[in-house]
């Protein structure tokens, strides 16, 4: 079945008229990508360590404010998939959401990085409330702009390119943010100014807030959106999403990325604990840009080699690589932090095809789609794929979390041998038995 589907979409391509997009066109549509990448690391990596270790949240009660929270966001994608697909202006179907996303996305990292001087009650419903807020602008902008991506070009393997070159500029979203804490310091310490939890998210707000919206502008400037007006049959919200489950490479294609984003969120969030209290090391950051690099170093090879081999097996083999070397980030202890290096950077090697090649695979059976039904429904297969992302990275941080705080993980202390294990377990072994 995989193979029919795949030729089907071949030949199709091969009747099609062919006409490359300009770089213009693709580096506008990929500069977004870098500035929702850069928000990415701060809130699933610094940001619930910094509410529950600096201003005093429970662990616990971080790790449920988030999984509920990835569970509103995920009931959320659909709707907007859905709204984005049936909203028909002069200015196309996505770029007023991507507009109105940029705008709330921005005031809300500003309120959430910027927080009051509080605790107890009223600083837990802040903290949950500005995350909903934020998670829900960031849907309005996310979904809308995925959506864009697959109607800019058919072409098969230029969506590879275009994708790559997308996921690209997330890496290094993903690098900036996770080497500008480092990059704040080393200033505050030129300026002889102490750095603290609290200056370090100030100055990120005021940094990423204007690049969200500086990136947005450009992407609704220069990218020309396709004009696909909506179909006139009825078409129920409901009706479309059971239609979109009948796509049988898109379900084999979205349970497999399921499982492996459920493990995948473990190491983003918990890196930070794992560094510190496992290998008693400082400097996570370090590793997080060794990774991101790794990745960024790599991609092309794998946009090219999926060429060659095919989309598919091209991911299959990037996952044996990223797999194989952090099975062995389990074993590590005190001291290991040179040999935890290495196997960061191998697993790195992999990374970069781990983003671009599911979302290149995505466009194709979209493409499936269409030619099956005659109808263009990118939003709703893009709000179907995010609610598999963000379930998977809900339950995974949130039960990790939850499952740290049952040990009876402390803030700044030793940990005890049940909160050290688990996180071995929860950061190392579980991601690499999903992407087995």
């Amino acid at each position: 079945r995989q193979a029919s589907w795949e030729n089907i979409m071949a030949n199709q391509i091969e009747k099609s008229p062919y006409r490359p997009l300009s770089w213009v066109t693709r580096f506008s549509y990929a500069f977004p990508a870098m500035a929702l990448a850069v928000i990415g690391i701060p809130v699933y990596v610094y940001l619930p360590k910094f509410y529950s270790d600096t201003m005093g949240i429970s662990i616990s009660t971080v790790g449920m404010l988030l999984m509920a929270v990835r569970i509103f966001d995920a009931l959320t994608d659909p709707v907007i998939g859905y709204a984005s697909d049936k909203i028909s202006t002069r200015f196309g179907r996505r770029k007023p959401f991507i507009a109105i996303g940029a705008a709330g996305l921005s005031i809300s990292i500003l309120f959430l990085f910027i927080p009051p001087v509080s605790s107890g009650t009223n600083l837990t419903f802040y903290f949950g409330f500005w995350l909903f807020i934020l998670f829900l602008f960031w849907t309005l902008i996310t979904i809308p702009y995925e959506s864009l991506g697959p109607e800019l070009t058919t072409h098969y393997h230029e969506r590879t390119t275009l994708f790559g070159l997308r996921d690209g500029f997330l890496i290094g979203g993903t690098l900036l943010a996770a080497s500008f804490p480092v990059l704040i310091d080393q200033a505050l310490e030129m300026l002889n100014q102490q750095s603290s939890e609290n200056l370090r998210f100030s100055i990120m707000a005021y940094v990423y807030a204007p690049m969200i919206l500086l990136s947005s502008v450009i992407c609704i400037w220069k990218v020309k959106e396709v004009l696909v007006y909506p179909n006139v049959r009825k078409d129920l919200f409901f009706q479309g999403l059971a239609d979109v489950i009948k796509n049988r490479p898109f379900v084999i294609l979205i349970i497999a990325y399921t499982i492996s984003a459920f493990g995948s969120n473990l190491p983003a969030t918990l890196i930070l604990y794992y560094v510190e209290y496992v290998l008693q090391a400082d400097h996570a950051e370090g590793f997080l840009l060794i990774y991101f690099i790794t990745g960024i170093i790599f991609l092309p090879f794998w946009v090219g080699i999926s060429k060659k081999i095919g989309k598919k097996n091209a991911w299959i083999i990037s996952m044996i690589i990223n797999t194989g070397a952090f099975t062995g980030v389990y074993f590590l202890g005190p001291g290991d932090v040179e040999l935890y290096g290495i196997l960061v950077f191998v697993s790195g090697i992999g990374f970069g095809a781990g983003l671009a090649l599911p979302s290149s695979i995505q466009a194709d059976v979209i493409d499936y789609d269409e030619l099956m039904s005659g109808q263009r429904r990118e939003g709703r297969y893009i709000g179907l794929w995010s609610i598999s992302k963000k379930m998977a990275a809900a339950f995974g941080i949130g039960i990790g979390l939850l499952l740290l705080g049952s040990t009876g993980y402390q803030p700044n202390v030793a940990q005890d041998i049940k909160t050290v294990d688990m996180l071995r377990v929860l950061y190392a072994l579980v991601p690499s038995i999903c992407n087995g």
